[in-house]
């Protein structure tokens, strides 16, 4: 039985957005319309987010590793207008209810029952389930073992010195800095790519920075 979203996520939280597209891999959620004239908060490169598979009670463990703003229909083509923000709210203020933010999400992993499986679940969460941030309990939870860096360094359409940069930075922050996660983090890395050293470093000297 699926376990109530209360006790899933510490202190309720709200939903990023709701998935509208779903394979094996990855997941595709649109960002919910804020209620002020702006437009929705798109989470960074690297961040964690999760939803759940319903009939199994799965809680799939994704990271970001895309995201786009793009008009909601393909016939009304966004144009440069040389406006301000407050200047398209006062303007223009149709303009934000005509455009749509999505992001992509690479599975790495799922949690049933409390225990983490860093491998790509049975089935990607259904269309319709909502989209939230993962706590830094999530995130510690899920981030003890480091198999899922395996999976990400196989993710495609993004360079992966990139995305896995970015998952590592996103990590370490919400661990609170936590150098000794960040060292072994490190290890399994070069463990991963002892063979293509040009690789490796790149993904380094981006953690770095």
């Amino acid at each position: 039985m699926m376990p109530a979203v209360s006790s899933l996520f510490p202190s309720p939280p709200s939903a990023l957005g709701e998935v509208v597209e779903a394979n094996t891999t990855i997941f595709v959620a649109q960002c919910f319309q804020p209620e002020q004239l702006t437009f929705p908060t798109m989470p960074a490169l690297g961040s964690w987010v999760c939803s759940q598979d319903e009939e199994t009670g799965n809680i799939i463990y994704g990271v970001v590793c895309y995201a786009a703003i793009t008009p909601i229909d393909t016939v009304h083509r966004t144009r440069a207008l040389g406006l301000s923000t407050q200047e398209l709210r006062e303007q223009q203020p149709q303009i934000f209810a005509m455009l749509r933010t999505d992001f992509r999400s690479a599975i790495l992993g799922f949690a049933n029952e409390g225990r983490i499986y860093q491998y790509l679940p049975p089935r990607p969460p259904q269309i319709h389930q909502p989209v939230y941030r993962c706590s830094e309990a999530q995130v510690a939870e899920f981030c003890r073992s480091f198999e899922f860096l395996r999976t990400l360094l196989q993710v495609s359409g993004i360079p992966a010195d990139e995305l896995v940069a970015a998952v590592i930075r996103q990590t370490y922050r919400m661990l609170n800095r936590d150098r000794h996660w960040l060292l072994q983090a490190g290890r399994q890395l070069s463990s991963l790519l002892r063979d293509d050293y040009e690789h490796l470093s790149a993904i380094l000297r981006k953690i770095e920075a």
